[in-house]
């Protein structure tokens, strides 16, 4: 059975209030859409997907604190 190459992955940050903000990246073969749930803002991003949603984020809804680091 051949292997497909889908999935997706997510980038999420917390703004200044304490709200979560995140933005899915959907990969489906070697093309990558980006997608937030707080706006519904979308686009196609081949090339490093995972900086324009941090970027996305950052800009659009001020959220800016990463969980993971601590």
């Amino acid at each position: 059975m051949p292997q497909t190459n889908t999935g997706t992955s997510k980038v999420s940050r917390w703004d200044q209030h304490g709200r979560e903000h995140v933005v899915h990246v959907l990969r489906k073969g070697p093309q990558r859409t980006i997608k937030c749930d707080t706006c519904g803002w979308h686009q196609r991003a081949q090339f490093l997907p995972w900086l324009k949603a941090e970027e996305h984020l950052a800009e659009e809804h001020q959220a800016t604190v990463d969980p993971t680091e601590g």
